[in-house]
């Protein structure tokens, strides 16, 4: 077996190890997400310094080691140098690599996945500085189609409860459709205040019977005895119940409003308009799938917090 290897591949973190070398790891389209030191990368005059950067993307030729492969060659392809002279850009850049990261596998090929980060994150750099609104906007169509690549896509087009469409409701400025965790996506606040309702009905059914069991036990003096499973399947026979299946009222993230449902339903597409919603809403959907993506990886996406102290110290943080 071979001692070296090729592989093309970008930068999505790095760190320091030992006295002058980086641990990098690498989404690569042949080898899916790798490990490897850069040695001698922090010296001041390394060949290896620039390449083993963030977000720079490399024809590298790597040794083969005991615990931990080597970059013997480095030849950059690409970077995006942009990204870091826009503060906004480069968080959302990182809050992309690290959904990237939840989902990239090990010893297979990624190329889908290296080449939709790619892509997102080009779009995001080719963006005029201090365009916040459409930094956000390009961000969440970003990170909605990573979750989409995952197998990860929350239902936007239709209520999760019905299976019925939702459309968005400009005339009707209290409008609104939810959008649950749990249940996968949206949910129309219709169904889910009846399905609230006959839940809550047949919870106070199942205690007035229980309360009428108790009267009558110590009218009579001698409670009923509590059968075993045995007991109960061996007297089936006899007796016959009606079992009621009751479906678990799924717990509401946001309550959408029209503007959020119509950007939330755009973002399966290959392309969204930029500059057809405000900041609030593109934050607010933000907030939905980071929440989502959260809950499906079991991990928080720690650049998030960027995002929000971002907006919070410019006032335009969202509640």
């Amino acid at each position: 077996m071979s001692k070296t290897y090729k592989a093309t591949g970008i930068n999505l973190k790095t760190q320091a190890f030992g006295e002058s070398d980086r641990l990098v790891t690498v989404l690569t389209q042949e080898f899916g997400l790798i490990r490897v030191i850069a040695p001698g990368s922090r010296k001041h005059n390394s060949s290896l310094g620039g390449r083993s950067a963030m977000f720079v993307v490399n024809e590298l030729l790597i040794a083969k080691g005991r615990s931990l492969d080597k970059i013997t060659q480095a030849q950059t392809i690409k970077s995006y140098p942009r990204l870091a002279q826009d503060l906004v850009k480069l968080v959302s850049s990182q809050y992309l690599a690290e959904i990237a990261l939840c989902q990239a596998l090990s010893e297979q090929p990624q190329t889908e996945l290296y080449e939709l980060l790619n892509e997102h994150l080009e779009r995001i750099e080719n963006l005029p500085n201090t365009d916040t609104s459409n930094v956000v906007a390009r961000l969440t169509h970003g990170a909605f189609q990573l979750l989409a690549l995952a197998g990860l896509t929350p239902q936007v087009q239709i209520c999760c409860l019905t299976g019925r469409t939702l459309k968005p409701d400009f005339q009707d400025p209290h409008s609104r459709v939810g959008f649950s965790i749990s249940a996968g996506g949206t949910v129309c606040l219709a169904a889910w205040e009846r399905l609230k309702k006959d839940t809550e009905t047949w919870g106070h059914r199942d205690t007035e019977n229980e309360e009428m069991e108790n009267i009558v036990d110590r009218f009579s003096g001698s409670p009923r005895p509590k059968l075993s499973a045995s007991a109960k399947v061996a007297s089936s026979s006899q007796i016959y119940e009606t079992i009621t299946h009751r479906q678990e009222i799924p717990a509401l993230s946001k309550r959408l409003d029209a503007e959020e449902l119509t950007i939330l339903q755009q973002l399966p597409q290959s392309e969204i308009m930029l500059n057809a919603a405000g900041k609030n809403s593109w934050l607010s959907v933000e907030q939905i799938l980071r929440q989502y993506a959260q809950y499906h990886f079991g991990r928080p996406i720690r650049s998030a917090a960027l995002i929000d102290s971002y907006f919070a110290a410019n006032h335009d943080a969202i509640v």
